[in-house]
């Protein structure tokens, strides 16, 4: 059985979701599960919600197996002795999905041409969260990073600067990088002009900076949205404090630990082809040659993902092109999108990446899915 609890606030609690023992590990709990979540969205909740005691570990396991964000804890809640914790998933809507989905982004290291851009956006966005943010401070931020080209030196205070571009070129987020003594590496600035550039920095830049320390910090002032996609890409809240860097907001610090097998490189799909590679029925990636892609490499594990779903692939082959239609030449296009022709492929990628980008070259992933 399963009991749904509606609230005002469009959210919908499960208290409780139980399976007789003697019928467990038979995919019931699993219907009912995704009856509860189906109910919440033709109903129009946002949100759906439970507590789980942290005693009760296969509860726990099967929760987070569907997605669900451990968002706090409680001692003694509901029993003496017992820690409950909360967990949450949010309800997104096909038409999120396809809002998301429709967005290209990247995250680069920074290059000159962009430095007009990265300017303005710091100067536009980031002054309203923190005091001080002026043409100065930005001039000290382009300086460390000039550091960093020729040391790697930590009492030199050198920075690592990351972008989030779209198709267009358009910078739509940026981060700064400062490797500390003990190794943690503070990261400010951290902002984006929108949910897909925020979530692609928060999955891309902790495999670019995994060899310059253990553990990533945060300080920002997040909406409710960029809350969701912290917790959701493993994010931890260390802190809240009031008045740090602006006297009306709340900053809060955040932190990821960077685990060197864990921390992998990060890819994002489109929900649609993401439950192909999921369901084994696509096993070719393409990319086009960005300086961050040439070096992966046969082995490799790499996260592929979008807004609330991820998979792990390795990379069993690696295989270059120059263009599109020359790979498409050699390639089986069911491969990469099942169902596709050859012409409604390469319609496809090119309406991904304009002339310019495929220039770079092009690169064919063949992935094996772990289970």
């Amino acid at each position: 059985m399963i009991h749904l609890v509606g609230k005002r606030q469009g959210t919908i609690k499960i208290s409780p979701l139980i399976v007789k023992q003697e019928f467990r590990k038979q995919g019931i709990g699993k219907v009912l599960l995704d009856f509860a979540e189906n109910y919440a969205c033709e109903h129009g909740y946002r949100q759906i919600y439970c507590t789980v005691a942290q005693q009760n570990v296969s509860a726990l396991s099967f929760f987070k197996r569907n997605e669900y964000i451990v968002t706090g804890r409680s001692d003694s809640h509901y029993k003496i002795g017992i820690t409950e914790l909360m967990l949450y998933k949010p309800i997104t809507t096909d038409e999120e999905i396809i809002s998301f989905d429709k967005e290209h982004i990247s995250v680069l290291p920074y290059d000159d041409k962009f430095e007009h851009q990265v300017r303005k956006l710091l100067l536009e966005r980031l002054a309203s969260a923190f005091v001080g943010i002026n043409d100065a401070w930005v001039d000290s931020l382009f300086e460390g990073y000039k550091r960093g080209l020729y040391t790697n030196d930590i009492n030199l205070k050198y920075k690592l600067i990351f972008l989030a571009v779209d198709r267009q070129n358009k910078v739509r987020g940026v981060v700064g990088a400062t490797p500390k003594k003990g190794a943690p590496i503070k990261l400010m600035p951290f902002i984006a002009t929108d949910m897909p550039s925020f979530i692609a920095l928060l999955r891309d830049v902790p495999f670019y900076l995994k060899r310059h320390g253990r553990k990533l910090y945060i300080h920002l002032s997040p909406t409710a949205e960029e809350t969701i996609a912290l917790q959701q890409c493993g994010w931890m809240l260390n802190a809240a404090m009031p008045a740090a860097y602006h006297p009306d907001l709340v900053t809060q610090q955040w932190s990821f630990n960077i685990d060197e097998r864990k921390t992998m490189r990060s890819m994002r799909v489109k929900d649609k082809f993401l439950k192909f590679i999921q369901a084994g029925e696509k096993d070719l990636e393409v990319r086009v040659g960005y300086k961050s892609f040439k070096n992966i490499k046969v082995g490799e594990l790499i996260n592929f993902n979008n807004r609330n779903r991820s998979v792990v692939g390795e990379v069993v082959d690696i295989r270059n092109y120059n263009t599109f239609v020359e790979m498409l030449n050699s390639e089986d296009p069911n491969r990469i999108v099942p169902g596709t022709t050859k012409d409604s492929l390469l319609k496809l990628l090119k309406d991904i990446y304009p002339e310019s980008k495929e220039k770079l070259g092009v690169i064919v992933l063949q992935i094996d899915v772990k289970k």
